[in-house]
This record gives C-alpha cells, sequence and structure tokens, in this order.
C-alpha cells in the first residue's frame, strides 16, 4: 500500500473521491448538520407551536398542582361541617396532607419514567402519552366518592392524584428537552423560561376559577353549604380542558431536529456492532497513515497491484491529504486492509453510544453538573412548595381570610383565593417576567445566585421576626413575602427548569432533567408532608415561623451547589455538552 501527499486544490481532486477532514471522517458532516440545526432554530411555526402546546401544558400542570389548596378548603366545609370544635369545617390534617402531597408523589414518578421514555423512544409521543393520563385522571379524580365500607374520599381522590401527578410529573423533562432543542442559542432560555412562567398563570388561574365557580353557586351555598360538594369537583374537573384542547397539537407535533439526528446515530452504532472488530484497529492506527503520508511524497508513481486500494484524505484548508487507490477503484473494504467513511461513521456513533448513563455520569464534570441541577431545585422546591401549597396557611395567618368555623362559607373561601391573586400578581408574576425578559441577558448563575441569596435573608428576617412584623403591620408582613415570591421566580424557580434541559447531551437529556425535576419534587414532599405536618406544634400555626427558618437553611444550600453548574448563556446545546467534538 502506497501513499501520497500532495498539494491539492479542488481541480485536482478527481470526480466521485470524498473529501474529510484530517482526522474525524465524521467530524464536518456532523458540523454541517449543527449548524443547518442552528439557522432552522429561529423563529418558525414549528418553534412557536411548540412553545404554545408545552406553554399550555404547564399551565394545565400548575393549574392541577395548585388547586389541591383550594379544594381541601372546600371539602372541609362538605365532610367536616359537622365536627365539633376546631375541627369544624377543616379537613384532618391527615387527609389534607394526603391529597397535597398526590400530585407531588406523582409528579415525582412521572419525571422519572417518562423523562427515560423520552430519550428512548422520543419527546413528542411520551409527551402526547402524558397528555391523555392527564386528562382521563383529572375526570376521575372529579368524580372521588367514599366507598360504603372500605377507602373514604380522600383516599380516592388520593389515587386519582398521583396518576394525574404522573402525567404532569412528565411534562417536565419531555416539555423542556422539546423546546430547547427547538429554539436557537439566543433564545433557548427565553423560550424555556416562558414556558415555565405559564405556571404562574395556572397558579393564579386556579384561584380565579375557583372564585367564578363560588360566585355562580353563592347563593345556594349560603342555603345549603353542602352544595360546595359541586364546586370543588368543577374546580378540579375544569384542570382536564386545557389537555384537551391541546391533545391533537400533542399527537402531531414532529420530533426535533436534534433527536431525530440522535436517534439515527444510534441506528447506525447498531449496525456497526458486526463492523467494530474488524475496523477497531484501522481507526486507531489512522493518524499513523496520515504522519507516513506526510513524511514520504510519492506524487506521479504507480502502484503495481490494482488489487490493493486505500483511503483518501483530505485536510479542507492549504493542504489536502490524499490516500488515495491508483488501481481500479474508489470504494475501500475492511478485506482490502482500508475502511470505508460510512464504516468510519459508524463505529464513532458505536464508541459514542457505548458510553452509558453510568459511565457518563460516572466521570465528576458530569456528575456534579447533575447534583447541582439535582439538588438546587430539591431546596428551592422544599420552599416554594411549603409555602404556595399552603398559602390558606399563610393567609388565615395574617388574619385576611376570616374565621373558618363562624363566618360564611362563601366569604372565607372567596378571600383566601383572592389573597393568593393578590400574592401571586405581586410577587410571582412580575418575578417570572423579569427572568423572561433578562435570562439572555444576564445568564442562568447570576439570576440564580441572586434569587437564592435573596430568600436566604428574606426568610431569614420573616422567620425570626415573624410575629414582631405582624404586631407591627401586617402590610410590612404581605411585602416581604411577596419579595420572596418575587425572589423564587426571578431566581431558581425557574433557573432550576432552564438549565438541566441545556447542560446535559441529547440522549441523556430527558432523563437527567427528570431526575432533577424528581429531586425538586421530592422536596416538596418533604414540605408538605414532613415540615407543615408540624405547623401546629405548640398550636394553631404556631411552629410557622421556624419552618420559614428551616426554608432560609435549604435556600443557602441552594446558593453554594449553584457554582457546580456551568453558565450556558449564548451557547449551543452543543458547545455546552461537547456533543459537537463526538
Amino acid at each position: 500500500m502506497i501513499f501520497g501527499r500532495r498539494k491539492a486544490t479542488s481541480d485536482t481532486v478527481p470526480k466521485g473521491v470524498q473529501t474529510v477532514e484530517e482526522i474525524d471522517v465524521e467530524l464536518m458532516q456532523r458540523q454541517h448538520e449543527l449548524d443547518e440545526m442552528n439557522k432552522e432554530s429561529t423563529t418558525n411555526w414549528e418553534m412557536i407551536r411548540s412553545f404554545l402546546v408545552c406553554g399550555a401544558a404547564f399551565f394545565a400542570d400548575a393549574y392541577l398542582m395548585f388547586i389541591s389548596n383550594v379544594i381541601v378548603m372546600i371539602m372541609g366545609y362538605v365532610y367536616y361541617h359537622d365536627a365539633e370544635g376546631s375541627g369544624k369545617n377543616e379537613v384532618p390534617t391527615k387527609w389534607s396532607t394526603l391529597v397535597k402531597v398526590a400530585v407531588q408523589t406523582g409528579c415525582l414518578l412521572g419525571q422519572l419514567i417518562l423523562g427515560r421514555l423520552g430519550d428512548k423512544f422520543g419527546r413528542t409521543g411520551v409527551f402526547a402519552m402524558g397528555a391523555i393520563l392527564v386528562i382521563i385522571s383529572t375526570v376521575g379524580a372529579s368524580f372521588s366518592n367514599s366507598a360504603v365500607r372500605g377507602f373514604n374520599v380522600f383516599v380516592f381522590l388520593f389515587i386519582w392524584l398521583v396518576l394525574v401527578g404522573i402525567g404532569v410529573g412528565g411534562d417536565y423533562p419531555l416539555a423542556a428537552t422539546i423546546t430547547s432543542e427547538y429554539a436557537n442559542e439566543q433564545t433557548r432560555g427565553k423560550m424555556m423560561a416562558a414556558v415555565f412562567s405559564c405556571q404562574g398563570l395556572g397558579n393564579v388561574s386556579a384561584s380565579i376559577v375557583a372564585i367564578v365557580v363560588l360566585a355562580c353557586f353563592k347563593s345556594a351555598i349560603q342555603n345549603d353549604v353542602y352544595t360546595l360538594d359541586y364546586v370543588w369537583r368543577i374546580c378540579l374537573g375544569f384542570g382536564a380542558i386545557p389537555g384537551a384542547i391541546t391533545l391533537y397539537w400533542r399527537l402531531t407535533m414532529p420530533e426535533s431536529k436534534r433527536f431525530q439526528e440522535e436517534a439515527k446515530r444510534r441506528l447506525a452504532a447498531a449496525a456497526a456492532q458486526d463492523l467494530e472488530p474488524e475496523t477497531e484497529s484501522l481507526l486507531l492506527v489512522k493518524p499513523a497513515f496520515v504522519a507516513a503520508a506526510a513524511d514520504e511524497p510519492l506524487d506521479g508513481q504507480q502502484q503495481p497491484a490494482a488489487s490493493t486500494s486505500s483511503l483518501r484524505m483530505n485536510k479542507l484548508h492549504d493542504e489536502v491529504y490524499e490516500m488515495q487507490p491508483v488501481g481500479s477503484s474508489n470504494t475501500c473494504s475492511v478485506e482490502d486492509g482500508t475502511v470505508q467513511p460510512e464504516q468510519a461513521a459508524a463505529v464513532q456513533a458505536t464508541r459514542r453510544q457505548q458510553e452509558t448513563f453510568g459511565q457518563y455520569f460516572g466521570q465528576w464534570k458530569n456528575l456534579k453538573v447533575l447534583l447541582g441541577t439535582s439538588i438546587a431545585w430539591f431546596a428551592v422546591d422544599v420552599a416554594f412548595y411549603g409555602i404556595n401549597l399552603n398559602s390558606s396557611v399563610v393567609i388565615s395567618a395574617i388574619g385576611f381570610s376570616g374565621n373558618v368555623q363562624t363566618d360564611d362559607p362563601y366569604h372565607v373561601l372567596t378571600r383566601n383565593c383572592l389573597g393568593n391573586i393578590i400574592i401571586n400578581l405581586l410577587g410571582s408574576i412580575p418575578g417570572y417576567i423579569c427572568t423572561v425578559f433578562t435570562i439572555e441577558r444576564l445568564g442562568r448563575k447570576p439570576i440564580q445566585l441572586l434569587g437564592f441569596a435573596a430568600l436566604t435573608a428574606l426568610y431569614i428576617v420573616i422567620g425570626f421576626a415573624y410575629h414582631k412584623i405582624l404586631d407591627a403591620s401586617n402590610v410590612a408582613f404581605i411585602v416581604l413575602f411577596t419579595l420572596a415570591q418575587f425572589f423564587q421566580n426571578f431566581g431558581p424557580n425557574v433557573t432550576c427548569f432552564v438549565w438541566p434541559g441545556e447542560v446535559f447531551p441529547t440522549r441523556f437529556r430527558a432523563t437527567a432533567h427528570g431526575i432533577s425535576a424528581a429531586s425538586g419534587k421530592l422536596g416538596a414532599i418533604v414540605a408538605q408532608a414532613g415540615l407543615m405536618s408540624i405547623k401546629d406544634r405548640g398550636g394553631p400555626n404556631a411552629f410557622i415561623p421556624h419552618l420559614i427558618e428551616i426554608f432560609a437553611l435549604f435556600t443557602l444550600i441552594g446558593f453554594f451547589v449553584t457554582f457546580w453548574i456551568p453558565e450556558t448563556r449564548g451557547k449551543t446545546l452543543e458547545e455546552i455538552t461537547g456533543e459537537s467534538d463526538d
């Protein structure tokens, strides 16, 4: 086998001879594909549709998560109206906790299971499957009732809401990966933040729908409190409507080009399994071939045996390294002792696919990113859901809602919903908006660090001066509380969703996002089932100041683990994950 090195131009390269970069035969084509994907990721119908569908999904998800706070209050009047003493019109803690953690428990399972399925079978198909599960389960939950013997209504509601949560949980990793893979590096953070910000609208809408339904039944409720049994069922069932409206677009949404390319490489990797043993040694010595050619310029010499052939390799700049067949054919084969470019590309794909999830995250540089996204999400959700799933407790503590035992049910329920709307409009919604419009300017890391730092300071002040602030001014307490809501969303609540959709490679993106999100839901469960269950230690709501102090500790932890996550602003997904080098 004879190799030659010559200065070549487009005129000197014979027709039909393939030109590739010096070492990696696949790299130039891969880079071209990435460039095309980034060009096509500009604002177009596919990106707009993905945003609208994913945004609607998060609107519905947030509605279903936060409506549980409302329906637990309503169910207290329906099922415990005849209770004696302080338990009158209030659902016992064990049952209210069961209902409030149901969706969170399902979310944790859905994020892990559907996230993994999204990487394996495709994002959009699993995304649609999750919507179908949410619709069916929400309708089923709205018809929950007590058995004559056995489980009561709260147990059946828990079962249905866990199923709702599985579908809702799948939306986190799937909506994040769909949006990130459709968007370009200039708008990706803004698009993902906007999708997640629909959670704020869903939270507010849960209270608005409850107020409207309560108004429709106002006179009936005042005549017969058990009319509220219709109200909570209607409010809950409304959560199935957004999913039903967008189901068609979920079913017909195409996969992103990034995922399609990854699927092609998986097929190539599978097809190359039989080739790898024969080609491995040849690929390992390829750089030596180039070096030999550089040392032996043999322009014009003829190769005596037509049956011997070699590859032509080119460096697409000033010099072109050629290893060309002078004999009969340009087609190379393993039997001849050479490797076809297609075979080389397949083996490269095989190597990449052989790096399993465990091997990839077995490296500290990758594992610390996953730990950073997971621990930060856990930390912020302990505080976020500890506060938001119990907003009625906080609203009641400042005396805004009235007395649940003695006041008119319509008045108490309406005031609670109105208080939730005010808090969200003053704090949460502006926080979401600020993140959407600044995330591409400030970056993810500065926003998350600022949010965690501000939350730590605010929770310390509110927790340690809780009673002093309330005694001095309810307005001051509300201002501090809404500031905390603001920095939750102009901070880690949004960035913890955005970051995991960017920092992991395509083949693991939905799985790793699902793990990060599931860590957050574990935090929500810890807050609700663990911390908030002791809120009445020492008296009604007596332990709330200490819970807020505990929230400050978690947000401080979130601040420090944020440094493990790399900044992604202005970078393509391939630049962030190193996939452009594969």
